[in-house]
């Protein structure tokens, strides 16, 4: 089994900054970790790997720096790290990610591609449906639990609002996950000393045969206009030193002399 997971590096804290000229984040200098949804990806591909055997390659688009996503993997039991980087991919959008993104799955080969439901970053849950669509494969996005998985088709189910469904797709396919999904494990001190000697590939553009006129800026069909912190509330009333049923009785009146209800 053939296993790839897409991992992403996102800024550790919101103290970024945006670049007016370009709209994207200014991440140099901001400590970075791997993008927490992206965790509970790597441990499913993890665990399919224990279950049926295979090997699992993570992938990440990104700067030299990402790197430590891709030893953080190895760490917990990934067994390549695989970084797509290019000075071609700076200022990608969505669309233009998973472009990069799929023409390196498919580079690489795979049966089936695992990501976190989203980047905490961006929080489009784009990349990974648009990786599939790239592909031409199918995709099931939100997925709680994988229940089987052969060589032909995969069962999972699929987490929504009032509480979930049960998918049967053919594979090659794209899954993305949910925190549910799992509880990803502590490196072990093994893993640690592999992540470290591990030797981590590189893809360029040219590598895995994207025209750089669909990456990057160039690339990108959507721009980011305007980036702002929305205003602080202000007003209301604070109530302190009051009973429990006191306090509730106060907030009905209230309600009901703002005609709220």
């Amino acid at each position: 089994m053939r296993i790839i997971v897409l991992a992403k590096q996102v800024p550790e804290t919101t103290e970024v900054t945006v670049d007016p000229e370009t709209g994207t984040l200014r991440r140099e200098g901001v400590p970075a970790i791997v993008n927490p949804f992206d965790t509970y990806a790597i441990e499913e591909g993890v665990r399919i790997k224990e279950r049926l055997g295979g090997e699992v390659t993570v992938v990440s688009m990104g700067p030299p720096q990402a790197e430590a996503v891709l030893r953080e993997a190895i760490s917990v039991g990934a067994d390549k790290g695989v970084l797509v980087t290019d000075r071609a991919f700076a200022g990608s959008d969505t669309w233009a990610t998973s472009c990069v993104l799929a023409a390196a799955c498919r580079t690489l080969g795979f049966d089936i591609i695992i990501a976190g439901k989203q980047a905490i970053d961006g929080d489009t849950a784009q990349v990974g449906p648009g990786v599939a669509m790239h592909l031409g494969i199918p995709q099931v996005t939100y997925v709680r639990r994988i229940d089987q998985i052969d060589g032909e088709h995969a069962v999972v189910e699929r987490l929504l609002e009032d509480g979930y469904e049960v998918v049967e797709t053919p594979i090659p396919a794209l899954f993305t996950v949910v925190k549910e999904v799992n509880e990803p494990r502590l490196p072990s001190l093994r893993g640690k000393m592999a992540a470290r000697k591990a030797e981590i590939r590189r893809l360029t553009a040219d590598d895995i045969g994207v025209d750089s006129k669909r990456v990057g800026l160039e690339g990108s069909p959507t721009r980011v206009m305007k980036v702002f912190s929305p205003p602080k509330r202000s007003g209301g009333e604070k109530w302190e030193g009051l009973e429990p049923s006191e306090a509730a009785q106060k907030l009905v009146c209230t309600l009901r002399d703002s005609q709220v209800i």
